[in-house]
């Protein structure tokens, strides 16, 4: 497989995109990909195009005027990425685009989630198509990958395409210190990379966990504050991800308490120190790891889909480690397991019956093709899940 790694669907999305709305907001973590892609799409789109990245002081003062620059490059796509430093850009953006609706005029990048997204979305509703690029996937890395360097490696393509093991690591480990050291500071969310550290290798041991804010707070000696602002600004950058509880009008008392998760398994992995698989298959945190693995190739599967994601759990223990709902109605449920030979359990037999007996997904460690367990109920590996849950819909 190449080095270059290009999301192609995504790409093809973005150029449909581009003949409709006037901007374009385009999301992801750092060093996830979004600058090659963009380039390569350049290449799909007949307008002229100019590229501006926003930790460049030069560009950065080339839009003090937004509205003149602009008005300099009106038959020209301007590419503005790193938009997170560029304060007030999407209230100045707003005037600019009512000037002149033309589709296809702006693509914005930027690497930290809610802020952007809030503000692009009160600001610029009804003029942006907002688009997030995720780490590679199974589907898209294809044969040439097998799922177990991918869930030990995570989706970063320098991590995942990387020649060895040892040089993957080394490149996770630049990542994170990076991250922490640089970029956190670069957009003013946090002055402690220690403490951030600290976090993060907290939530690594701990990843697929109910969240107890009360817990964690205490083991990381510091205050319930402070441990909310660090795992929102983890959610923000794309780090981790928040799974809801799901709640519904059944005669069941259902815990309320979300789960958290590393959004990549290789950098939960990093955290930990796990350099390899062998060093992994023997690592306690080899079951949450295969949940958190899974759980993110889900979510990749879905993401167009207008289809959101909850865990299922009773006082009584009854139990689904997801449910896929679309519309109000449950479309799947999955369960996650480590054994490549699962077996039916009764929790999953109760869980279903409360929930109308929906599809069940029994997703685990192989390479066989899918088959059935039993009725409305199908064992796969991590290589087909994009391809059977995109059949749900």
């Amino acid at each position: 497989m190449s080095q270059m790694y290009l999301n192609r669907s995504l790409e093809a999305r973005l150029v449909q995109l581009n003949t409709f709305f006037p901007a374009i907001v385009l999301i992801g973590p750092r060093q996830i990909g979004k600058t090659s892609l963009v380039a390569a799409l350049r290449n799909q789109i007949a307008a002229k195009s100019i590229y501006l990245d926003m930790e460049r002081p030069a560009d950065l003062a080339a839009l003090t005027n937004l509205e003149a620059f602009a008005e300099q490059y009106l038959d020209t796509l301007i590419i503005i990425d790193e938009v997170q430093h560029r304060k007030g850009l999407f209230t100045e953006l707003r005037s600019v685009i009512d000037r002149n609706r033309k589709p296809g005029r702006f693509i914005l990048l930027g690497s930290a989630s809610f802020d952007l997204i809030r503000d692009a979305s009160e600001t610029l509703a009804g003029r942006i198509a907002i688009e997030e690029l995720t780490g590679m996937s199974m589907q898209e890395i294809g044969s040439e990958v097998d799922y177990l360097l991918h869930w030990q490696r995570g989706g970063y393509p320098k991590s995942v395409l990387a020649p060895s093991d040892e040089l993957s690591f080394i490149w996770r480990e630049n990542l994170l210190r990076t991250y922490l050291e640089r970029d956190l500071a670069g957009i003013g969310l946090v002055s402690n990379p220690v403490q951030m550290r600290r976090v993060l290798t907290m939530l690594a041991h701990q990843s697929g966990q109910l969240l107890n804010y009360q817990s964690l707070a205490k083991s990381l000696q510091m205050d319930h504050r402070t441990l909310k602002e660090h795992l929102n600004i983890l959610e923000q950058t794309f780090v981790a991800r928040r799974l809801p509880a799901y709640h519904a009008n059944i005669k069941k008392r259902l815990v309320k308490s979300p789960k958290m998760y590393l959004r990549d398994s290789g950098v939960l992995h990093a955290l930990l120190g796990i350099t390899n698989y062998l060093v992994l298959s023997r690592h306690p945190v080899f079951g949450p790891s295969f949940e958190s693995y899974v759980v993110e190739q889900i979510y990749v599967a879905i993401q167009h889909q207008q289809t959101y994601l909850y865990f299922y759990r009773t006082s009584n223990g009854a139990e689904l480690d997801l449910i896929l709902e679309r519309g109000g109605v449950i479309v799947a449920v999955v369960e996650i397991k480590t054994t490549p030979k699962p077996k039916l359990s009764k929790g999953l037999y109760t869980s279903r019956d409360d929930l109308g007996n929906p599809t069940a997904l029994i997703i685990c460690p192989t390479i066989d093709p899918p088959y059935p367990l039993a009725d409305d109920i199908i064992v796969l590996g991590p290589k087909d899940i994009h391809r059977v849950v995109g059949d749900l819909f």
